[in-house]
């Protein structure tokens, strides 16, 4: 079990020091008129107003006790600086780069570390209340139209990090938040090598299939590193052509790539209001809206985060009317449950029969990529997340479902994936730059060593 922080200040005092702060600096945006302070410079005069307050508090504390050490009166600036302008005492899990998830129950917390088990880290407030009252503050430093009040007892949220946050209350026994990190967001195909995400003849096809503008599905289950390998990939795509991107909560992170400047981004909306005939809530802009809309912006791709509703039928058109080399993700267990998923979604919510769905997907999609992992951080190991099959769509198949076959798939004792038939596309991938050598070995993979505690 990781320990509580023990420090010579209680959450009271951090309280207390962030309501003085508080209200100077808002008698003091008072003063000046309402003139708005740049997010920096407001930041700059918190922490000034906090030195102050905290060496005000520290000698009245030496008098009483005992004097502060310098590194206590360090901690408790960084807690109340925290506590204004961050995440409260969230910020250190937040900060610490092995951290993948941070679970919090009532007012315990909880993390998952990528090479470690699951372990216990203490209280993070004196309350539910204050569990409530952080959320809701990131929420609002988030600058993000979320609610949650007991009319609305589920939040969705995008920390400034790019981590997602997912909240319930008053419809849930205590508080539960659960939030998934994105422990790195620059990444390409190279990085994935150097992870054990895929190995280097995966990293040169899946680079082919990007520029020979192939349609690509990425799919498992949650958490195995589909959006991580998503991004990978759409950093293949030339700079100069243009691409949308469509989240619910904005994850891929391309428009802000050095250079990248033909990036559309656009991030679903909740509703906060009455809700309409439709169902819908007055506000809300749902994917499949925003979807619509993208079309009109002469974008070269389409990049889909997640693939979980509405929206599906309009990725689908976009895959089959564009000028492909477009991509998405999709949860799903299995994978061949991929693209019998896929239809379903588009049948529910396009008006269309199963067998035009199916239709439909094996003439836009190319290419469904799967990913698994095996955790055995309860061994003693770490989580892998790797590529364990890749199946090639080849048309649609006398069952009247898309055909497919695999180009990867696991090894005999390796649940990663090797070269299994070369596809039917493989002239296309040639002429992108594609060497068809490296599939000419089935069942040989450039894998790196993994070190798997037990059996696969």
């Amino acid at each position: 079990m990781v320990e509580p922080e023990v420090r010579p200040f209680t959450a009271d005092v951090v309280r207390e020091l962030q309501r003085q702060v508080s209200d100077q600096m808002v008698a003091e945006e008072k003063d000046h008129d309402g003139a708005a302070l740049s997010e920096e410079d407001r930041e700059q005069r918190g922490r000034a107003l906090i030195r102050n307050a905290v060496a005000r508090w520290a000698t009245e504390e030496s008098q009483r006790k005992r004097a502060l050490s310098e590194q206590a009166e360090r901690d408790l600036i960084d807690s109340v600086f925290n506590s204004i302008f961050r995440a409260g005492r969230l910020e250190p899990l937040l900060r610490d780069p092995d951290i993948e998830n941070i679970y919090i129950r009532g007012t315990e917390a909880t993390v998952d570390y990528y090479d470690r088990p699951h372990q216990p880290v203490g209280r993070i407030a004196g309350s539910e209340q204050e569990v409530i009252d952080l959320i809701r503050g990131l929420a609002r430093r988030a600058g993000q139209e979320r609610v949650w009040t007991p009319a609305r007892p589920t939040l969705d949220l995008r920390l400034p990090d790019g981590s997602r946050l997912a909240a319930a209350a008053w419809v849930t026994e205590q508080v539960e938040v659960t939030i998934r990190r994105h422990r790195i967001l620059h990444h390409g195909l190279e990085q994935l090598v150097a992870w054990g995400t895929i190995d280097e003849t995966l990293a040169a096809f899946l680079a082919a299939l990007v520029l020979a503008r192939k349609n690509v599905v990425i799919a498992g289950s949650q958490a195995v590193g589909k959006t991580t390998l998503l991004r990978a990939m759409a950093r293949q795509i030339p700079m100069e052509q243009r691409v949308v991107t469509l989240e619910t909560e904005r994850e891929l992170w391309l428009h802000k790539d050095e250079g990248r400047t033909n990036v559309i981004s656009f991030e679903a909306r909740e509703g906060n209001g009455e809700f309409l005939p439709d169902g819908r809530q007055a506000g809300e802009v749902p994917l499949d809206q925003l979807f619509r809309h993208a079309l009109r912006h002469t974008n070269q791709r389409t990049m889909v985060g997640e693939v979980r509703g509405p929206e599906a039928p309009q990725m689908v058109e976009a895959m089959t009317s564009g000028e492909g080399g477009s991509m998405a993700t999709m949860h799903i267990n299995t994978g061949r449950n991929a693209l019998p998923r896929l239809a379903r979604l588009c049948a529910q919510f396009s008006n269309t029969t199963i067998d035009n769905a199916f239709r439909a997907l094996a003439e836009s999609i190319d290419f469904v990529v799967i990913l698994r992992m095996v955790d055995e951080t309860p061994l003693g190991g770490r989580r892998h997340r790797f590529v364990s099959e890749v199946l090639e769509v080849t048309g649609l198949g006398d069952s009247g479902q898309p055909a497919t076959q695999f180009v990867f798939k696991a090894g005999e004792r390796d649940p990663r994936a090797v070269p299994y038939v070369p596809p039917n596309c493989l002239a296309d991938l040639e002429r992108v730059g594609f060497d068809r050598r490296l599939l000419a070995q089935p069942g040989v993979g450039r894998w790196r060593a993994m070190d798997f505690r037990g059996p696969m």
